[in-house]
């Protein structure tokens, strides 16, 4: 494998039956200055992926979750750039061309956000339904003879989604209104649009920097899961960085609908509500308090950088002030700069 490629695009995947449609689409969509490591995580994806020159695997035996799967394509990167991408993705034509034409090195960058229309299911007579879970029977002709018929499109009819937010609970949202605030009207014209934080399917930046900020880190369950995207603009933001969405390019991502992959459930990762709970709780005492060592900036810059956000009202703000005046130098990263 040649070691000169301008950009990693790191594939992490657990029973992911559209790993190999994602792979090829990436690969059939990028310049030769991209390759893709793909990361298969405790299983072979089925249909399996295909040899290309620039196509690099990694597989574990025992899954080792989604955080330290991105972690080690990482690792084997030399590229420049990395981009972590979802196993169940499309991108635009030349995506990687168009994002590193406006990349700088303190950008977390992230391609405006389509729905992927991935599949529909068939009924025998020619009726077809959305992707989800497998229907019981035909609403034309009662039957219930359903196979998967590949769609594989982004819903472009749909205006993307540009910007997320997080609330005073660190809990990830979508954030629609933002890009019409009059005064976000030049970044929306400059096709880089700040955000506060990110879904976390995609995001492109220096490998260096994806490096000295830590990588992926462990957020409370042996999954790796949750609080992704929240992690991701933290690091992007409290170390003087940005994370921006680049409106001149997409991928496509498809949100799980319904029980419809082959191990009976949507989702690949074994996971719990008390793994999520405590995941959001890592998140909440390592950014609220402000004690990543990375850090230059406290959380309520960002949250003034933003203001006003819904979800957040002033006694929320003022709470976290007071909760940073009051941290000691042990506690808070912040002190011991």
């Amino acid at each position: 494998m040649s070691t000169d490629k301008l950009l990693s695009v790191i594939v992490p995947g657990r029973n992911e039956q559209f790993m190999r449609h994602t792979v090829d689409d990436v690969l059939a969509h990028s310049s030769e200055d991209t390759e893709v490591i793909a990361v298969c995580d405790g299983y072979w994806p089925d249909p399996p992926l295909e040899d290309h020159p620039r196509l690099q695997v990694i597989h574990f035996s025992d899954p080792v979750g989604q955080r330290a799967a991105t972690n080690a394509g990482a690792r084997l990167s030399q590229a420049k750039y990395i981009m972590k991408l979802d196993a169940h993705c499309a991108v635009d034509d030349g995506f990687d061309v168009k994002m590193l034409d406006k990349m700088e090195p303190d950008m977390t960058m992230i391609p405006a956000m389509h729905r992927l229309h991935v599949f529909d299911w068939m009924c025998e007579c020619g009726e077809r339904e959305y992707q989800g879970g497998k229907p019981d029977k035909c609403k034309e002709c009662g039957g219930s003879d359903f196979t998967m018929a590949m769609v594989w499109q982004p819903r472009i009819q749909y205006a993307p989604t540009v910007a997320w937010r997080f609330d005073s609970s660190l809990h990830f949202q979508y954030w629609r209104q933002y890009p019409r605030r009059p005064e976000v009207q030049p970044q929306v014209d400059a096709g880089l649009i700040e955000t506060m934080t990110c879904i976390g399917a995609c995001f492109l930046m220096e490998r260096e920097r994806f490096w000295e900020l830590g990588g992926m880190e462990d957020h409370g369950n042996s999954q790796g899961w949750g609080q992704y995207g929240t992690e991701l603009a933290c690091k992007a933001w409290l170390s003087g960085g940005r994370m921006v969405t680049n409106t001149g390019t997409w991928f496509g991502h498809m949100f799980r609908t319904g029980n419809f992959s082959r191990n009976g459930s949507s989702w690949p990762y074994p996971i719990s509500q008390r793994d999520i709970d405590a995941a959001r709780a890592y998140s909440r005492d390592i950014w609220t308090n402000n004690k990543h060592p990375k850090q230059t900036l406290p959380l309520s810059w960002l949250l003034e950088h933003f203001w006003p956000i819904p979800g957040w009202i002033e006694s929320d703000l003022a709470k976290q002030k007071e909760r940073e005046d009051s941290v000691t130098g042990a506690e808070s990263c912040l002190a011991r700069q």
